[in-house]
């Protein structure tokens, strides 16, 4: 999907939310993309850092990989989470990150958000804060964040040069980007990239 059509952009990202907030809703339904527990622990995702968070944002996770373990987080470090979901990787980072560090995780998910916001006081993280913003306009001082964590964003919004242009923006001088994201090892045939429904196009 080209990015330069608006209309297919609406329709895209309204398609994108309207799924990953089913998936929040109600994790153990059946959705086009893998979620939960299981699937976590297959990325690499440790057994212990799992069992330490609740349930509600492990149930309804859904990534590419493991980006808040193999990230470095030094202590005291500003976090930004684009993307967030129901805050697994915001909470093993602010976890990371210590007292003195905090976290800002953004989603465009009111019900992934929900459970993000549940989870951290369930867990009694307190230096972890989300909000609901677009990706591609953030709500963030420019050069405020150490560290940036992406788990599998790009491939869900034609808005990459914009996103792109945000983590630049809000990066401090010598911040840190850690992303993850699925690749395709060949072409699509032209009418699936043609086609509404395929996100991943």
């Amino acid at each position: 999907m080209r990015a330069s059509n608006p209309d297919k952009i609406r329709r895209l990202q309204t398609a994108v939310r309207e799924a990953y907030s089913a998936a929040a809703i109600k994790p153990q339904g059946e959705h086009p993309f893998p979620v939960g527990r299981a699937f976590a622990e297959s990325l690499g995702y440790p057994k212990d850092q799992i069992d330490a968070l609740p349930p509600v944002a492990v149930e309804a996770f859904s990534g590419v990989s493991n980006v808040s373990v193999f990230a470095t987080i030094p202590i005291g470090s500003r976090v930004l989470d684009l993307g967030c979901g129901a805050g697994l990787d915001s909470l093993i980072a602010a976890k990371r990150a210590g007292d003195s560090g905090m976290v800002l995780g953004v989603d465009f998910s009111e019900a992934m958000l929900a459970r993000a916001h549940l989870a951290a006081i369930e867990a009694r993280i307190e230096n972890v804060t989300f909000c609901r913003a677009e990706v591609e306009k953030l709500p963030i001082k420019s050069g405020s964040i150490d560290v940036a964590l992406v788990n599998g964003i790009f491939n869900l919004n034609p808005l990459r040069s914009d996103i792109f242009a945000e983590l630049v923006r809000v990066l401090r001088p010598g911040g840190a980007v850690y992303a993850a994201e699925l690749i395709l090892r060949e072409l699509l045939p032209q009418e699936v990239l043609d086609s509404e429904p395929d996100w991943f196009a």
